[in-house]
């Protein structure tokens, strides 16, 4: 069985649907602020998603319960924790740990990110991570330049 982690609650819901297409039957959906899991809660006991896990979890210091996982899901946490104004260097450094272990080799990481360009994190992913794949996104002109508004990527853990 796969299994599938999301970092943010608020995506819970738009990828339930694409990851039951796809046979996923054991997500989880983590969050460090208990209000947001008990919110959350209810939304899936109102839909009758029996297949979602809710946890409070600090990412950064997760708990020994928190791995196995082949797909990790990103759309906001690593931005918000590079907007930290203490230590964000040191923060996404233990992100990057984090990820390492609670995901198995060979699973894949997908990130959309509005703070960091393909570039930039390719570079923050070096360690223990390759490129499987750059998802398309929307491009904007300005200056005679064109360019992403967001980066998405999949990386897979090597």
């Amino acid at each position: 069985m796969l299994q599938c982690l999301i970092l943010e609650l608020e995506m819970v819901f738009s990828w339930l649907n694409l990851l039951a297409k796809f046979g996923f039957s054991d997500v989880t959906g983590i969050d460090y602020s208990p209000s947001a899991i008990q919110l959350s809660g209810s939304i899936i006991e109102k839909e009758g998603l029996s297949n979602i896990k809710l946890k409070v979890e600090d990412f950064l210091n997760p708990s020994t319960k928190l791995f196995g996982f082949h797909i990790c899901i990103d759309k906001g946490t690593f931005d918000a924790i590079s907007l930290n104004p203490d230590n964000a260097v040191e923060k996404r450094k233990q992100y990057v740990k984090s990820l390492s272990r609670v995901l198995k080799v060979k699973g894949f990481f997908l990130i959309t990110s509005c703070n960091w360009t393909k570039e930039e994190l390719l570079d923050e992913f070096s360690e223990g991570f390759e490129l499987f794949e750059e998802l398309p996104t929307p491009k904007f002109s300005f200056g005679g330049r064109s360019g992403n508004s967001v980066a998405a990527l999949v990386f897979q853990k090597t």
